[in-house]
């Protein structure tokens, strides 16, 4: 008997939100209400996405936060231009490479690498790389940005002083991970209190979790500046802590650390302009994927040969990403997440990226601060000899894909995702969607979506036309599953658009009882 599909008897939908005076598109309905007040109160978009995304690391702590990593594409309205900062982690320049010897097995990650002794790579001090969040935003907001860093930072402050709302979806996510945060004891003070996740009582309130030390370090990186992250105070608790615990990041580390500005990397895809995230990023595969797509006539609806082209792009985009592509000698590049998307009345929009990696990044989290580390060295292959080998002072091959497409009529849109190697397919079939076929945002968003992401198997969302589902098993090794809120089995993907009228429109992932358009 063949193993059922995980099944839920409704339908969600989630209406686009549209809007003359700015959107801001992200992951959980706070983060967008506070992007959106930024907004409203004559902020632009760069500083509408570093307000919200500070905030978003207080109330989904799991996804993004002090302790990790990002890219932020970021269009600019006066200038026609789009720039890049890049700001994704580094590996700590003390790391060992041996000290991550493989067992023969294969890993059960989000990645599919070969095992590494005692998981090594994906939880614990060895995972941890060195952040480079607070760097990556500081630097966006200083260059882009119209408002004080202070008053970015005061919202994810407040936020962290109250305390995190633990409602059913947050005592799922925790639920999810207890078992590993449960081995590191700051990690389960903070997550765990009294030893188990936070529940509510039935028919009352959800509790709140406080989250250790990490409103202390909001309120003195906003006294005293981003930089003592890397150079003060915060940097030398930080440092201690993470010394103590057995990873191999240290102060040199912080203080060597630099965000970078740069061009994005633009091409053509049919009549569209595609700004895609460039260096280490997944923007170079989505470029691979598209012009291996070009080669294909698309028209009408997506139906069996569009999938069959997506499954065809992506398989042979993968393959190559994954043998080629690496911070190494022949590739130099400067340079489960959370992704926003901003557009401000005067047409700035901003695609941004951050993530810890896994949830919960390392599991670790540094007491004396309250930052949940990031698992950076997870991105990296275990296997030594291999362009993205794990080896120290170096930058791994990272998943995320913050985009900005021009269409031919005038119409502009930034897109992401999270979901690890699920967030370019995503993207990339979003883009056709809305490109090829010329899907409202609305209908985009709510169309079945097929993953391909590394392996030879094609994953079809089970909403798919069973003649498409079965022509795809004629041709290629497939899998059914729902696409739903849990288990996550499909990117999380938010845009928001303007076009030449100046009329904006925003969805955000349908199936999260979380992610939410917010208007300004």
């Amino acid at each position: 008997m063949d193993h059922p599909i995980a099944h839920e008897t409704w339908e969600i939908r989630k209406p686009a939100v549209t809007s003359r005076e700015g959107l801001v598109a992200s992951q959980h309905y706070l983060a967008s209400e506070i992007g959106a007040g930024v907004l409203a109160k004559g902020g632009n978009a760069i500083d509408a996405a570093v307000a919200a995304g500070l905030a978003i690391g207080t109330v989904e702590p799991w996804m993004s936060g002090l302790g990790g990593g990002g890219f932020m594409m970021i269009y600019l309205a006066k200038e026609k231009k789009v720039k890049a900062v890049q700001f994704g982690m580094v590996s700590p320049k003390g790391l060992d490479p041996d000290d991550y010897p493989l067992t023969g097995n294969q890993a059960a990650d989000l990645f599919g690498w070969p095992e590494v002794e005692d998981n090594r790579h994906i939880q614990g001090p060895y995972s941890i790389a060195v952040p480079g969040y607070v760097a990556g935003v500081a630097k966006a907001l200083s260059e882009f940005g119209t408002m004080s860093w202070a008053d970015v930072i005061e919202p994810a402050c407040m936020r962290a002083e109250q305390g995190m709302l633990a409602d059913w979806y947050a005592s799922l996510k925790i639920t999810t991970a207890a078992s590993i945060l449960a081995q590191f004891p700051a990690s389960k003070d903070m997550y765990l209190p009294g030893g188990y996740p936070p529940v509510g009582e039935w028919g009352g309130e959800p509790p709140l979790l406080k989250l250790g030390n990490l409103a202390k370090t909001l309120r003195r990186l906003q006294a005293s500046g981003p930089e003592d992250y890397y150079h003060g105070e915060v940097a030398r608790m930080i440092a201690e802590d993470a010394e103590a615990c057995g990873s191999s990041l240290r102060a040199e580390d912080l203080a060597a650390y630099e965000a970078i500005v740069s061009d994005a990397d633009v091409w053509k895809y049919r009549d569209a302009t595609v700004f895609g995230a460039p260096g280490l990023s997944a923007g170079p595969t989505l470029k691979h994927a598209q012009d291996l797509l070009s080669a294909t006539e698309l028209s009408g609806m997506p139906d069996e040969k569009a999938y069959s082209a997506y499954a065809d792009a992506l398989l042979a985009a993968y393959d190559f990403r994954l043998k080629n592509l690496g911070d190494s000698d022949e590739s130099k590049s400067p340079s489960c997440t959370t992704h926003m998307t901003i557009v401000d009345k005067e047409g700035n929009i901003v695609a941004l990226t951050q993530t810890l990696l896994s949830l919960f990044g390392s599991k670790v989290v540094l007491p004396q601060t309250g930052i949940t580390m990031n698992n950076g060295i997870m991105w990296f292959d275990p296997r030594p000899g291999h362009v993205n080998s794990i080896a120290p002072g170096k930058k791994p091959l990272s998943n995320m894909c913050p985009t900005i497409v021009e269409k031919a009529n005038g119409t502009r849109f930034g897109i992401g995702a999270s979901g690890g190697r699920k967030i370019m397919p995503a993207v990339y079939q979003l883009i056709s969607f809305m490109t090829d076929f010329d899907m409202d945002m609305e209908t985009a968003f709510h169309a079945a979506r097929i993953d391909v992401s590394g392996t030879e198997t094609v994953l079809l969302d089970a909403a798919l036309a069973d003649d498409v589902k079965v022509a795809m098993a004629a041709n290629f090794s497939t899998a059914v599953a729902r696409n739903a809120a849990y288990p996550s089995m499909y990117a999380c993907p938010n845009s928001v658009s303007i076009d030449a009228n100046g009329d904006m429109v925003g969805s955000a992932y349908v199936a999260s009882p979380w992610a939410k358009v917010e208007s300004a």
